[in-house]
């Protein structure tokens, strides 16, 4: 495998970052039964705002927190809107969606074009690199830390594949991990379960139920909210207005967390899956000088489309006729893949609760 291949299989996992955040956000807001439709809007406005907030102080980390605080915002609204003024989840994301869409690329026009401060592109690098490092080479610890990261860095293949990338990337990929720890392995994630599931059981065992959704939507839209600059600041760093190529992310992240059957672990194969279809679109297009362009481009949505069709199509009569009509061999085969793909949404999923 040449260099220039495991370069391109690096960008994969870093331009999957903003979506793992997205699914993951989604995914903690949904596992407690509430939808938020607004990602697509959120994700347009968190990175207009991260990069804002930026460029006008300097820092990269007001610009993530910035993120985090206009994706927590919004699903509050979503959660107050849902939980104490029992409108439809649906209705209110929607229209939120198409909101702060049109509101990121207002606030985004003096933006457009401008150049602004990007998150390090390695973050081991940095490190080696960094004044305290440089300041403290003659200490023991700091030294071995430091030939350790250049060690990992300069590895010839796991190096360019996994030890150059940002900070963010693996912020991502530790958060994968952490969040479905949290959601099937702790007493809290079982309640968080639960109030998705079964909030009157949930209830009587003591659970907050509304209370609890609101943490949770607000959390998962903090998450979500760290998307938008994650491109912004990272991936596609800068504002380019309607042609960054960030309307439609929220979407997609949205469908990833069907696929995902609302576990982190298997959204996150649907978020590195997205982001290699992208990159494959990139590699074939010099040659495919046939297909235009922009087919290549958009590839990627509709197989999305097509794989989440394939997750809500398993328990229809009509597949079950069709799949009693194939051979025997053949029959088994696609069954097994149905069902591995199938996924059911927690029970309460949209539906309110009412304590009294």
């Amino acid at each position: 495998m040449d260099n220039h291949t495991l370069v391109g299989l690096a960008g994969v996992l870093a331009a999957a970052a903003p979506v793992l955040f997205a699914v993951i956000g989604e995914t903690i807001s949904e596992r407690a039964g509430v939808i938020n439709l607004s990602m697509n809007g959120t994700v347009l406005l968190s990175a207009i705002g991260g990069f804002a907030v930026t460029v006008n102080t300097h820092s990269l980390l007001l610009g993530f927190l910035a993120g985090m605080a206009i994706g927590a915002l919004v699903a509050l609204i979503v959660a107050f809107s849902s939980i104490s003024l029992h409108q439809s989840q649906v209705a209110v994301g929607f229209v939120l969606a198409l909101a702060c869409r049109d509101l990121a690329y207002f606030i985004g026009n003096p933006y457009v074009g401008m150049q602004g401060p990007r998150l390090s592109s390695s973050f081991l690098q940095s490190f080696i690199q960094s004044p305290f490092v440089q300041g403290h080479g003659s200490n023991f610890l700091v030294a071995g830390l430091a030939n350790a990261a250049g060690w990992a860095y300069n590895l010839p293949v796991l190096g360019p594949l996994f030890f150059r990338l940002d900070l963010l990337t693996y912020a991502s990929i530790l958060a994968i991990f952490l969040v479905w720890a949290y959601i099937f392995r702790t007493r809290p994630g079982l309640m968080l379960q639960g109030i998705g599931e079964r909030p009157a059981a949930a209830y009587v065992r003591g659970a907050d139920v509304n209370r609890l959704r609101y943490v949770y939507t607000v959390v998962g839209g903090a998450i979500t909210g760290l998307a938008g600059p994650a491109y912004s600041l990272s991936v596609k760093a800068g504002w380019m207005g309607t042609i960054s190529g960030l309307d439609g992310i929220g979407w997609i992240a949205l469908s990833i967390t069907i696929f995902g059957g609302w576990n982190p672990l298997r959204g996150a194969f649907g978020a590195y899956l997205f982001a290699l279809l992208q990159w494959l679109g990139l590699i074939l297009q010099p040659r495919l000088p046939n297909i235009p362009s922009q087919v290549l481009q958009v590839a990627p949505f509709p197989l999305m489309i097509l794989t989440l069709l394939l997750v809500n199509i398993g328990n229809a009569e009509w597949v079950e006729r069709l799949l009693a009509s194939l051979p025997e061999g053949t029959r088994r085969v696609v069954a097994r893949i149905l069902r591995a793909l199938r996924a059911s949404p927690p029970a309460s999923l949209g539906v309110p609760f009412d304590s009294e």
